[in-house]
């Protein structure tokens, strides 16, 4: 079973600019972007504004991945959570053992489950106030 941890960055609506600036400074390269307007489970109360803003982008810099969203809520981002660390398993039950570890005495934010960019997939803010996603591989 494969795992790696995965920095993951929490934008207030400028990831666009920051992913083009960190392309610039430090040669990242961007591997994938999807915007909310792409994402099939938004709602389609989105604004166009919305809709553009960036649901998920991937870069490579060196050998390492750099993860980035946009907060689509316009409220500010909380502590804690501009930067959370991303668990990605190739493994769903070794997903599932990570979270459940993870959520006692924390607080889960997002349930684990099925989505429609992993067949697993879960966020939760430890009892250190550390927020993880955990993520699965297809």
């Amino acid at each position: 079973m494969a795992m790696r941890l995965t920095p993951y960055l929490l934008m207030d609506g400028n990831a666009k600019e920051a992913i083009q600036f960190y392309e610039q400074a430090i040669g990242a390269k961007v591997l994938e972007i999807i915007s909310y307007g792409e994402m099939p489970e938004m709602p389609n109360t989105f604004t166009s504004e919305l809709k553009n803003l960036v649901a998920h982008a991937k870069l490579q810099i060196g050998d390492t991945d750099l993860m980035f969203s946009d907060n689509p809520s316009g409220s500010p981002i909380q502590k804690g959570k501009q930067i959370t660390l991303c668990i990605t398993t190739n493994d769903a039950e070794k997903s599932k053992q990570i979270f459940e570890a993870l959520q006692q005495g924390g607080q889960v934010n997002m349930p684990f489950e099925e989505t429609s960019f992993s067949p697993a997939f879960g966020d939760v803010t430890d009892k250190f106030g550390i927020t993880f996603q955990v993520y699965t591989e297809s």
